[in-house]
C-alpha cells in the first residue's frame, strides 16, 4: 500500500512539474489577460463507485461545500488547490442493513490545461493531481471495539469547464474522480483489509480571477 501511494505521488507530482515546465517555457510566462489566480467557491456531490468490491459493503455519499485556490501560470496552464470545506457524510450499509457512518473531508492539489483563449464564453479544462481524504467520525461497530480507517490517499482526475460572465467573473461545472481506498483497523490493530471507495464528484460554482 505504502509503495503504491509512493508511486501515485510520484506520479502525479511528474504530471504537475511537466505542466509547470511547458508554462515557463513559453514566452516569459506571462498571461495575456493579466489574471494571474482564481478563486472558485461551491456545492459538491461525492458518490463512492466501488461497492462491489467490499464484500456486500455499500457506501452513500453526499454533498458539501467546497472552494479552489488556482495560480495561473499562463491563460492555458495552473496550478490548483481544491478542498471540501465541510466533510462528506457518508452512510455504510451491509446485506443485513446499516452498519454505521464515517465522514471524509478530501484536499487535493493538481496541474491543470484550459483549452482555447482567455477571452473564450466556454473554456473547458483538464487535471491531473494527488489528493489525501481526512477521515473522521467513525460510527461503523456500535456497541462493539472501535473500527477505524487511515487516510485515503492517490490520485485525481478533474474535467469540467468554465462560463465567462464578465473578465473578472465566471461559472464552473466539473467533475472529478478519486482513486482513494482506505485500511481498516479494529481494536488499533489491521484487519488487513481495505474499503475501496474510489468517489466520483459533481460540482458547480461561482469563481473569480484577477
Amino acid at each position: 500500500m505504502l509503495k503504491s501511494n509512493k508511486r501515485v505521488l510520484a506520479l502525479a507530482t511528474l504530471a504537475s512539474f511537466a505542466l509547470s515546465s511547458a508554462a515557463f517555457a513559453q514566452d516569459s510566462g506571462d498571461t495575456a489577460s493579466g489574471k494571474r489566480f482564481s478563486v472558485v467557491g461551491g456545492a459538491t456531490l461525492l458518490q463512492p463507485t466501488k461497492h462491489s468490491a467490499n464484500d456486500g459493503i455499500e457506501v452513500d455519499g453526499g454533498p458539501a461545500p467546497t472552494a479552489s485556490v488556482s495560480y495561473n501560470f499562463t491563460d492555458n496552464i495552473s496550478a490548483e488547490l481544491w478542498g471540501a470545506l465541510d466533510t462528506f457524510d457518508h452512510r455504510v450499509k451491509g446485506n443485513a442493513g446499516k452498519i454505521g457512518t464515517v465522514e471524509s473531508q478530501p484536499i487535493a492539489l493538481s496541474g491543470q490545461y484550459h483549452f482555447g483563449q482567455a477571452d473564450n464564453t466556454f473554456r473547458p479544462f483538464v487535471g491531473l493531481g494527488y489528493h489525501q481524504s481526512n477521515i473522521s467520525g467513525e460510527d461503523l461497530n456500535p456497541g462493539g471495539d472501535h473500527v477505524s480507517l487511515s487516510t485515503p490517499k492517490g490520485a485525481i482526475g478533474t474535467v469540467g469547464v468554465d462560463m465567462n460572465i464578465t473578465p473578472t467573473w465566471f461559472a464552473r461545472a466539473d467533475a472529478r474522480y478519486l482513486r482513494s481506498r482506505a485500511d481498516i483497523n479494529q481494536a488499533g490493530a489491521s484487519t488487513g483489509q481495505e474499503l475501496k471507495l474510489d468517489p466520483w464528484t459533481v460540482g458547480v460554482g461561482i469563481g473569480a480571477r484577477f
